[in-house]
């Protein structure tokens, strides 16, 4: 593992009047970039060959395009060498973590990276302290677990990566083992998952409620959990075929061939009343994980959350690096109750990076 205080001496060394923000250009790159031109940095974006146009498109947004066969060469050390001499921090997405893979990151990126690298892995499930682990440790709650699909007793979700795609995951609900039987194998057959990928699936009770994403803000020099904004995800093809009439759902006959690969974000926001309980779940899940990942979080994180007619709200996914949620930049009440402007994820970061380079403290929030 690459060390913190070897990151921390590193940008001690960098110019601190022009240091540069860099990301792979996937995921949200665009709300990172757009975020940190707000704040006046320079930003490098690196894009996988073909994939470059909304970067050059939007042409206030990225400084340098730097196009690359396949993401994987950001890894080289000419690359890292180019990052490290421009005084570059890299923000890590869900496309940095799947295209680098954990294993790279946490050994093979030698430039510092605004974010606690130990912790990304954590976000899988299997993970011996993934993020199960860690909302227990924090008390919270999260669907029950079902560790043998013989178990499945009531409506579940089961939770399993697409073979050829390592962004997105294949999940399917299911109602009793007979299902998961039949459902599961076709997906196997199909070529929708691998036999591999399914043994290391994660089987969940299905929480019935209203979606939520929680987007929250916190590092070592934060003065609070800051609660960015809430979004819900727009997926195909399940989100509009869920619309339909439960017998013309059964008439098209689709059931086996749903996904949920996501395609977009729409805005939210929740009743006063509930506030409480969203801020102290991110009070909560902050202190957790200081304790189990020092130091802790670095950076937003997502409580990806459902809740129920009792008002209850169960956590069935955490992000633990930027979520994706551009909507966040331009529909949050949130932040303007707290800084009198409204924006996303990626001005945050860049005003937290601000902070540090001015309190001399940019080796804080890096690792």
């Amino acid at each position: 593992m690459i060390g913190a205080s070897e990151m921390s001496s590193m940008v001690d060394s960098y110019d601190a009047g022009d240091v540069r923000i860099c990301v792979l250009g996937s995921h949200s790159a665009l709300e990172i970039m757009d975020g940190a031109k707000d704040e006046g940095f320079k930003t490098t974006v690196y894009c996988q060959r073909g994939r470059e146009a909304p970067y050059k498109r939007f042409g206030r947004i990225a400084d340098e395009v730097v196009v690359v066969d396949e993401f994987g060469e950001m890894l080289s050390e000419g690359h890292q060498q180019k990052m490290r001499e421009e005084n570059t921090v890299i923000i890590p997405h869900r496309s940095l973590t799947a295209y680098l893979g954990y294993g790279a990151i946490e050994n093979g990126l030698q430039v510092p990276i605004f974010g606690n690298r130990s912790l990304f892995a954590a976000e899988e499930r299997s993970a011996a302290r993934g993020q199960y682990y860690l909302l227990e440790k924090a008390g919270i709650r999260y669907p029950k677990v079902v560790q043998d699909p013989a178990d499945i007793a009531g409506p579940c979700i089961v939770k399993v990566q697409e073979k050829d795609r390592p962004l997105e995951r294949a999940f399917f609900t299911v109602s009793s083992y007979p299902d998961y039987q039949i459902k599961s194998s076709a997906k196997v057959s199909d070529g929708t998952i691998s036999e591999s990928g399914l043994a290391e699936a994660s089987i969940e009770e299905l929480a019935i409620g209203t979606y939520m994403n929680f987007n929250y803000f916190h590092t070592p020099i934060s003065d609070q959990v800051d609660f960015i904004g809430i979004e819900r995800r727009l997926q195909t093809n399940i989100h509009d075929y869920n619309a339909l009439p439960a017998e013309q759902q059964l008439d098209m006959g689709m059931a086996g061939s749903l996904q949920n690969i996501e395609v977009g974000h729409t805005p939210a926001s929740i009743r006063e009343s509930l506030l409480e309980k969203v801020l102290a779940m991110g009070d909560m899940f902050v202190e957790a994980v200081k304790k189990e990942y020092s130091p802790g979080i670095i950076g937003p994180f997502s409580l990806q959350s459902v809740i129920t007619k009792d008002l209850e709200m169960i956590v069935y996914d955490v992000s633990l690096r930027v979520p994706g949620n551009p909507i966040v930049a331009t529909t949050s009440p949130y932040t303007k109750y707290q800084y009198g402007q409204t924006f996303g994820v990626g001005r945050r970061i860049a005003m937290e990076i601000r902070r540090a380079i001015s309190d001399d403290r940019l080796g804080d929030i890096v690792t």
